[in-house]
Order: C-alpha cells, then structure tokens, then sequence
C-alpha cells in the first residue's frame, strides 16, 4: 500500500508559534505567502487538519484562485482537495464554514466518537473510525486505499507534532514571520516529544524562499544527518 506524501505547513513567528493568545486570530502570513499557500493547496489531492483547528480558526480550507481550480479540473481532477478533520473527542460543530464550501470532506475519528460525529454532521462528511484509539497509520492507509497521492496537513500544533515525532512527514514547509510573539501559553508549531533521532538529528535543507516580508523554509525530516 502506497502513503500519501506528507507535506506540513504551518506559519511561525520567529520564536516558533503558531498564534498568541487573544481571542483574534494572529496573521503570520503576508499576502504574497497567503497566495503561495493557496498554490500548494491546488497541487495537493487532500488538505488535513485536527478539529481545534477548525474550531478555533474557523476555515474554508479552499483553493481560492479561479484559475487554479480550472486548472485541477482540466487534469481531471475536482476542483477543490479533498478536507481531511481529525479528531478524537468527536466535537465538531455543524455550522463550521468547513462543512459548507467546496470539496469532499472526511472526517477519522475513534470508535468511541464515531457515532457523536455522524449524528452532528448527517450528510455533511463521511466519518471513519480508526479503532479503539487514534491511529495515524491507519489514517494514512485509508488514505492512500483513496487515491489520496499527496497530502497537504495545516495543523494544528498537536496534529504536526504527532505526524514528525512518528516520522510521517516527507516535508516540512515553515514559513517565518518578522514577528516574535513571547507569550509562553501561546500554541506552537512543534511540542515537546521524542522525535526520531533526538536532538543532534539534523533535517536536510530542501529550500530557503523569500516571500513577502516572510521566509519559507523547506525541509525534508526523514532524510536526517547525525551531528555530535
């Protein structure tokens, strides 16, 4: 069974977080990266996030660009990728503006939410259940069973953090914005966890890209060197 390829993108500050803590969402992003995100979300066949995410941000999880949907249609494919929700507590609300906009949408839960999801959403999306317990591999194969080829995560924090420390990330986009954010209850874009190969494992370096006032970094987290 072939995975999707793993692609996780997240907007940090420049002290690592993915937000502060007021009850506005924090913009990390510029316009001129907002765009490159919304072309990476037209090359990708899924787009996948846990549920705090949409509960807290609220998003659409679209590809905006006319033109890149036309685009998807023209090789074949639907206009929008596939929405992906992960969640574990099954508490997802119905009016969500995920639920209402382009593109199939699937929801993974467990066993002992499964049926607390289907009742709230009804038609809106599909739910799978993983088992007992939340279990990544599962949701990967599921996918791939799919035709899920490439898959886009946007988070949250809990969601990148649990995809690299099992090593199920093939890249990494970070994109650093000129801003420090300093609150310490604030989330972050990786938490503390035992990740393959400890702390003298380095990542390989696939792209360093200004764009806007922001700086992308690509990373490639399977591909480690050991650095004493």
């Amino acid at each position: 069974m072939k995975l999707p390829y793993v692609v996780l993108s997240a907007a940090v500050s420049i002290d690592g977080y993915l937000d502060d803590t007021g009850c506005q969402r924090l913009l990390l992003s510029c316009p001129e990266d907002f765009d490159r995100v919304d072309a990476v979300r037209a090359d990708v066949d899924a787009i996948l996030v846990g549920a705090n995410t949409i509960r807290c941000d609220n998003p659409r999880l679209i590809v905006r660009s006319e033109q890149r949907r036309a685009h998807r249609e023209a090789r074949g494919l639907p206009a929008y990728p596939m929405k992906v929700i992960v969640t574990g507590s099954g508490d997802l609300d119905p009016d969500l503006a995920v639920w209402g906009c382009g593109g199939e949408k699937l929801v993974f839960t467990v066993d002992s939410a499964a049926e607390k999801v289907r009742d709230r959403l009804g038609p809106r999306a599909e739910v799978v259940s993983t088992g007992a317990v939340f279990d990544w591999h599962a949701v990967l194969a599921r996918l791939g069973e799919r035709g899920i080829d490439r898959l886009m995560v946007e988070g949250g924090g809990t969601v990148h953090t649990q995809l690299v420390a099992l090593n199920l990330a093939d890249e990494l986009h970070v994109a650093v914005a000129p801003l420090v954010v300093g609150q310490a209850e604030a989330p972050r874009f990786l938490r503390p966890a035992n990740y393959p190969g400890g702390p003298t494992a380095r990542m390989r370096l696939l792209g360093c890209t200004q764009v806007g006032d922001v700086v992308l970094l690509r990373y490639s987290p399977k591909d480690k060197t050991c650095c004493q």
